[in-house]
């Protein structure tokens, strides 16, 4: 027994001393095969993990207006799919209202998991939650807009989607619409969108969760007085001009004083009246003039004008009725 026990020692101190010189070798293979990841085939396999900036599911917090899809393992009658109410509760089966709000998903599958399990209805429950539709997911669209209201941001959405989704524009939505997106820097976005989005998509911006898309009426200016079409019209880009004014209410008619035509406009002192020379406008020897919103343009009629083409009128009927008399 003496001389085994002698022999292993001997044994064991030659193994040391054979791979001492080669220990810091081996250390170093150590630690690079415990930093680099396991593969499969050629492909290294990595945790799954959340990228930066984005919040996994699990850790999302339920309010109110939330749609969610809770199930319970091997029990399929007691899936479930219910919006948060506004008090944060939600109802299921077997264990009546609970309170979900303000609970994160994996509190609120402990919550329900317990529910069951106290209750005695299902030993050993496994719940799960899916968030169908989240309220601070979701995007809410404002304004000049068939329907609007909040719609879910599933996936990729750009604002011409969502205004698709959202019914599209009313008659008189403006095209500058508003994003204001939260937690931004700057804090909103706008846009100046074509009459048809078709013809320009440089605009149509990626919309985040969370943003709010802001459509507002179209600002208008009225065209009254002696033309051919007085009414009020919209303006898309912000640049309507006397001229184009003019053109949009039909034209000035005989009788118009053009000379005499000004525009009214409201402004925080009061009325102000701006006199504008439509006839020189029309011939090019005066500016245009730009009109803002709310704008009149008011374009008087001639009495004299009036007169004159009355008696014209006159004379052309009487010369006519003579000229029938002496036929007969």
């Amino acid at each position: 027994m003496q001389w085994s026990s002698c022999k292993f020692l001997r044994g064991l101190v030659f193994s040391f001393l054979l791979l001492a010189p080669f220990a810091p070798e081996l250390a170093a293979q150590s630690a690079e095969t415990q930093a680099t990841p396991p593969t499969i085939g050629n492909a290294a396999v990595t945790p799954a993990h959340v990228p930066a900036g984005e919040t996994p599911t699990s850790a999302l917090r339920l309010e109110a207006g939330d749609l969610v899809e809770v199930g319970v393992y091997n029990v399929p009658e007691l899936t479930t799919k219910a919006r948060v109410s506004s008090k944060g509760e939600i109802y299921l089966p077997l264990i009546d209202y609970v309170h979900v709000g303000d609970l994160t998903v994996d509190e609120a599958q402990a919550l329900i998991q317990k529910r069951l399990e106290d209750g005695g209805f299902v030993r050993s429950a496994h719940v799960t939650i899916f968030v169908d539709e989240s309220a601070s997911q979701g995007v809410t669209i404002l304004g000049e807009i068939a329907k609007p209201g909040l719609y879910p941001a599933l996936g990729d959405r750009k604002l011409y989607d969502m205004i698709s989704v959202a019914g599209g524009f009313t008659p008189s939505a403006g095209r500058k619409v508003s994003i204001i997106r939260e937690h931004t820097e700057g804090g909103s976005i706008t846009v100046n969108l074509p009459r048809n989005l078709a013809d320009d998509l440089q605009d149509n911006v990626e919309i985040r969760p969370g943003d709010t898309i802001s459509v507002p009426k179209a600002p208008i200016i009225y065209v009254v007085g002696d033309v051919n079409h007085p009414s009020g019209f919209m303006i898309d880009d912000n640049e309507l001009t006397v001229l184009k004014a003019l053109a949009l209410a039909g034209g000035s008619t005989r009788t118009s004083a053009l000379n005499r035509t000004k525009i009214l406009r409201q402004t925080p002192s009061g009325l102000q009246e701006i006199p504008v020379d439509l006839k020189k406008v029309l011939f090019a020897k005066a500016p245009d003039m730009a009109l803002v919103k709310g704008d009149v343009l008011f374009i008087p009629g001639s009495a004299a004008k009036a007169a004159a083409y009355r008696s014209a009128d006159a004379a052309v009927s009487l010369s006519t009725a003579l000229a029938v008399v002496a036929v007969h």
